[in-house]
């Protein structure tokens, strides 16, 4: 995979197998290919020595195994990928100057620039980017916050005007006959070529707003690489940002209530938005912002909102982060936990007494899909097990199949909400099961997931990322348990393409509507992510949760596959790639700058 254009260019390191003998490349209308370069694996591997001694070491290492795959993935996190931190240094080489030529578009833009009085200066620089505009077609406002607007200079530029702000102001007053709108902060700074760029997008595909990327920072700069429309995270965090244009039209739908401050002001623009029926997102780079310390509460007016308009989603504070919080219908529906196993009597001992004893959850229902089970101690416990009313078990003595087993549990199961549980998995918090309802239940949504950590407390699962390692894969996995992620974005609930299967939530209705898993091209790997996104191709999104937290002790219950086994894989993996190719050349919830290679948000 190439990766994407954040700024003027973008660079890739790969390897050529012996017998290649050409490199075709898909790309969009306007790339140009100004570098191309062989190296030798010991060249590169002497840079990844110098710059990531480890990374080095496990290639070193992989090689010795013969893993070719790993050797090559090893040096390319080395040579390849940089770290976040190091953003201004990996900037540097990519930046290119924007075209100077004017561009002509009939759609005429509004922008309202909220300012003080103390932030003259930086009320300077931001129109000294908005006159450096390679479109012409803008309008500005400018709102100031604390008193009457300032004596307009003579001979200013007539596209800029300003007035005192009123909380009475409205949207679509504000916007008058333009065709966008949009919102700057003082000190922002537009790229030469960023309205242009973000009208070419309306131009050609009509959405009711869209979005750019953005860094921040005075001595320490730093990116903000958005995923493309995720209105749940949009919604808790804000995460859109600048710059951003709305159409016309999207403004109604802005609360009627007023603004009270600019920050009022912003969460009546991303209630707008969440009503839009197409969002389209550019990730570049367009525009840095100043770091503000704001003392909002965003919760609050976020509340009042959603009470005003009949949601039963309620705006909480955990931890001092923003969320919303779905709440499970009265009387609670039926939940039929679908728990695959064979033997192992440590592991199914200690999921069955967590999911009995150790949920809070009142309508449940535990359906064992046991796989030919011969250790006394486990058919001795399922006797017991038996007599509890709540506890259903399932002989499934075929060929391992676990998209078979799975699908044997749902058709065994009663439960209007169906949750599929691996047998290696812990409860931590007796709440885990009521997050995850509220969520399945609400009717946008398919598929949802859990905040999984290993037995020694980092992080296994926090979503899924297509393409990532190849196919698919877990991101930040064996981080620290407490890692925010990029955007502080695993500190609230929001959409990801895909999650696992280890604790997938999911109502009845959505999974028979896609035919359950395909135990047909998918028996063991990629089945679960298959499933969410064909409930994805369905119009029903997929969620992850951190609030809902157990231990996952990942392959207790299968090894890692050789031989046939993996053979088998390797065909799953062949089969995901045919069926998933778009998603896995660009996962919609994954920035295309950031690194496939290696399982952090590491830039490519």
């Amino acid at each position: 995979m190439l990766p994407g254009l954040a700024l003027g260019a973008a660079r890739w390191l790969g390897y050529l197998p012996p017998d290649c003998e050409g490199i075709e490349i898909a790309a969009e209308a306007g790339f140009a290919l100004e570098r191309v370069g062989l190296r030798s694996a010991r060249s590169v591997f002497a840079e990844a020595l110098l710059k990531r001694p480890l990374r080095a070491a496990t290639a070193l290492h992989a090689l010795a195994r013969r893993d070719e795959r790993r050797w090559r993935d090893s040096l390319r996190g080395a040579c390849a990928v940089t770290p976040l931190r190091r953003y201004p240094a990996w900037k540097a080489p990519r930046l290119r100057p924007s075209a100077s030529a004017e561009t002509a578009s009939p759609l005429r833009i509004r922008l309202v620039l909220f300012a003080s009085r103390a932030r003259a200066d930086a009320v300077a620089r931001s129109l000294a980017s908005l006159r450096g505009q390679t479109h012409r077609d803008w309008s500005l406002r400018i709102l100031w916050t604390d008193g009457d607007a300032p004596e307009k200079p003579p001979g200013s530029d007539p596209r800029v005007t300003s007035a005192a702000w009123t909380p009475h102001a409205t949207g679509p007053g504000l916007c008058g006959d333009a065709d966008l709108f949009g919102v700057m902060r003082a000190g922002d700074l537009l790229a030469p070529d960023a309205l242009s760029l973000l009208v070419r997008i309306v131009t050609d595909e009509r959405p009711d707003m869209v979005y750019a990327d953005e860094e921040v920072g005075g001595r320490r700069i730093v990116p903000r690489l958005k995923p493309d429309w995720s209105p749940d995270f949009a919604l808790a965090a804000g995460y859109v940002g600048a710059p951003a244009l709305l159409a016309r039209a999207c403004l109604a739908r802005m609360p009627d209530e007023p603004a009270e401050t600019p920050e009022d002001f912003a969460l009546a623009l991303d209630l707008a938005a969440c009503g839009a029926a197409r969002v389209a997102h550019l990730p570049r780079i367009l525009c840095r912002r100043e770091p503000v310390a704001v003392a909002y509460d965003r919760a609050e007016r976020l509340d009042g909102h959603l009470r005003a308009i009949g949601s039963p989603a309620r705006a909480i504070t955990r931890d001092g982060v923003l969320d919303l919080d779905w709440p499970v219908p009265e009387p609670a529906p039926l939940v039929s936990l679908i728990v695959p196993s064979r033997n192992r009597l440590s592991l199914i001992a200690r999921v069955t007494q967590d999911v009995l004893m150790g949920t809070d959850y009142p309508a449940i229902e535990l359906v064992i899909v046991d796989n030919g089970s011969t250790e006394p101690a486990v058919l001795a416990l399922y006797d017991e097990l038996r007599a509890d009313p709540r506890v259903r078990i399932e002989n499934h003595p075929q060929p391992f199949n676990f998209s078979a087993m799975v699908n044997a549990g749902v058709r065994r199961a009663g439960g209007d909400i169906l949750v599929l549980l691996n047998n290696d998995v812990a409860v931590l918090r007796p709440d885990w099961l009521r997050v995850l309802v509220g969520q399945a239940v609400r009717p946008e949504v398919g598929a949802v997931g859990a905040k999984l950590l290993y037995g020694d407390g980092r992080l296994q699962h926090a979503g899924v990322v297509v393409g990532l390692g190849g196919e698919a894969g877990h991101i930040l996995r064996r981080r620290p348990a407490d890692t925010s992620g990029h955007l502080d974005r695993l500190r609230v609930a929001h959409e990801v393409s895909g999650v696992t299967a280890a604790c997938l939530a999911v109502t009845r209705e959505k999974y028979e509507a896609v035919g359950g898993f395909d135990e047909a091209a998918f028996a063991v790997d990629f089945n679960d992510i298959d499933f969410c996104l064909r409930l994805g191709a369905r119009g029903w999104k997929t969620v992850w949760t951190p609030h809902a937290v157990l231990s996952h002790l990942e392959s207790v219950s299968r090894g890692r596959p050789t031989g046939a086994a993996r053979e088998r894989f390797e065909r799953e993996a062949a089969a995901f790639t045919e069926r998933w190719r778009a998603v896995i050349r660009h996962d919609p919830f994954y920035h295309p700058a950031l690194s496939l290679t290696t399982f952090g948000e590491e830039l490519e």
